[in-house]
């Protein structure tokens, strides 16, 4: 599991005028909560760029006035016209306390599907689990080493791992081989051809 070391500074005052004034020192004004204590603190917007512009599943280690808490991203803010980072919720990791993350979902195998032309769908990339800290994994798989020609596997098809419950509806695609134009356009005409022949 890859770990983000985030510095922060602790923030005394928490109102639109002292976020305001963090913003405008190009610091990211942030909360950290689900522990014993809530804890607003400040960073540089650069410091979080390996934790929020990845598709990877990380943990934030974020110290504090000399305090140190291992953190989930739970939720981001952007400006909506320059896409400048706003806010950040953190939720803290305590061993016993059951939480809620997004993990990736990558695949297992090669579809037989896409050998004949097809293209492989994503149509999920990540999965809600919740689980204990202990139990959380950075990826989920799902074999796709059986799927033909039109074929999807589902939420419920994702190798499950002990502690770590998935809250998706098992019955959701999260992958699909699509048929491309020109193959169903030839399985159309054959059978076309097929039906003539048969009359």
């Amino acid at each position: 599991m890859e770990i983000v070391a985030i510095n922060g500074t602790k923030r005394t005052e928490t109102g639109k005028k002292a976020t305001k004034t963090v913003r405008q020192e190009g610091q990211v004004p942030c909360v950290v909560y689900g522990g014993e204590n809530v804890i607003h603190f400040s960073a540089k917007t650069m410091v979080f760029r390996d934790l929020i512009y990845t598709p990877d599943f990380k943990i934030a280690e974020i110290s504090v006035d000399g305090s140190t808490y291992k953190c989930v991203l739970k939720d981001m803010q952007f400006h909506p016209v320059t896409d400048e980072i706003l806010h950040l919720d953190f939720v803290e990791l305590v061993e016993g306390q059951k939480v809620i993350v997004e993990i990736p979902l990558k695949y297992r195998g090669a579809a037989p599907g896409v050998k004949l032309g097809g293209k492989l769908i994503p149509l999920v990339r990540r999965i809600k689990v919740k689980a204990l800290p202990s139990a959380i994994v950075d990826t989920l798989y799902v074999d796709i080493s059986s799927m033909e020609l039109g074929q999807s596997v589902r939420v419920r098809d994702i190798d499950s791992i002990e502690g770590l419950e998935i809250m998706n509806n098992g019955s959701i695609p999260v992958a699909a081989v699509e048929i491309p134009r020109a193959l169903r356009s030839a399985g159309a005409a054959a059978e076309a051809t097929a039906a003539a022949a048969a009359e």
